[in-house]
């Protein structure tokens, strides 16, 4: 399978026009620590520099506006409820709080089908009334080069719903259960860990248990990708919530937050620049009352461009 698989040219983002701290959100979100009166104003500001920088660097951004009703503070982190893969599928998750299922509108599909090619939808969003919950690429962190997809157990990342995507899509389930200095449990698998084509970034202290700990490090030594590990404070600058992309020119980055960027020492930058630049923007606004960061602002597109 090709390397090129595990990284794309092509983002959707959706530009917030009522972001907001989101209470329904905060229960199990450790990452949110603020609620800005004035979060919507720096918030638009933050995405907009982010996508200028993307753009600047030759990579292909969708940005879609959102709608003022039905108000989801959390709009700008569209990788939670949907995917988009290789052979033209769309992946449709469940979402654990109920503010957040109305982010699914209809207007950001519309727009895609008339840039990209989707031949199918895979609707999981009936998990929700089982109350069981997997809620994307922020709860599962896939390495498509060998069809792994990693997944912290947590409130919104259900083995149940882990294994049907697993079985419709051919991936290979590694779920394990992770948590925090305090032991409260890393709500999304995105925030602890990065899977680049050739680099896979954790946090490996915030998986308590030996056996689940080896049989994750021995995925990525079997996945031939270099191990580059970070901190638990680290992770909570959000080192852990990187992406890697790809430009038009095929030039490689890892995509994250500056304060993500200001927590890594200079052996671990000089570890992912061996692998591809970096890009990093100030999201400190978004960060602090959204609770994610640069990954989680990002939906890969890898669907088929239309000719």
């Amino acid at each position: 399978m090709s390397q090129a698989m595990q990284n794309t040219s092509h983002l959707l983002m959706i530009r917030p026009v009522r972001f907001s701290f989101n209470a329904e959100t905060a229960v199990n979100n450790t990452f949110q620590s603020a609620n800005d009166d004035d979060a919507q104003e720096t918030a638009l500001k933050e995405f907009n520099d982010l996508v200028s920088i993307l753009r600047e660097h030759e990579i292909d951004v969708t940005v879609i506006d959102d709608t003022p009703e039905p108000q989801t503070p959390d709009s700008i982190f569209p990788n939670n409820w949907i995917s988009f893969h290789g052979d033209g599928r769309v992946v449709l998750y469940p979402m654990y709080a109920s503010n957040r299922r109305l982010e699914r509108k209809p207007h950001v599909l519309e727009k895609l089908k008339s840039k990209f090619v989707i031949t199918d939808q895979i609707d999981l969003t009936a998990y929700e009334d089982e109350n069981v919950f997997l809620e994307g690429t922020g709860s599962m962190v896939l390495d498509r080069n060998v069809k792994v997809a990693y997944a912290c157990i947590s409130p919104r990342t259900h083995v149940t719903v882990l294994n049907d995507f697993c079985l419709r899509l051919e991936f290979t389930p590694l779920p394990f259960e992770a948590s925090d200095i305090n032991d409260f449990p890393i709500y999304h698998t995105n925030v602890m860990m990065c899977v680049a084509d050739q680099f896979v970034v954790i946090c490996l202290d915030a998986i308590k248990g030996d056996v689940e700990r080896k049989a994750v490090v021995d995925s990525i030594i079997d996945s031939k990708k270099e191990l580059i590990t970070i901190s638990f404070d680290q992770m909570n600058h959000f080192a852990g919530n990187m992406l890697q992309v790809r430009n038009n020119l095929g030039e490689k980055f890892v995509v994250m937050s500056s304060q993500a960027f200001r927590s890594l020492d200079s052996g671990q930058l000089s570890k992912l620049e061996k692998h591809n630049a970096i890009i990093h923007s100030a999201l400190d606004t978004i960060e602090r009352n959204g609770g994610g960061s640069a990954r989680c602002m990002i939906a890969e597109i890898f669907l088929p461009v239309r000719s």
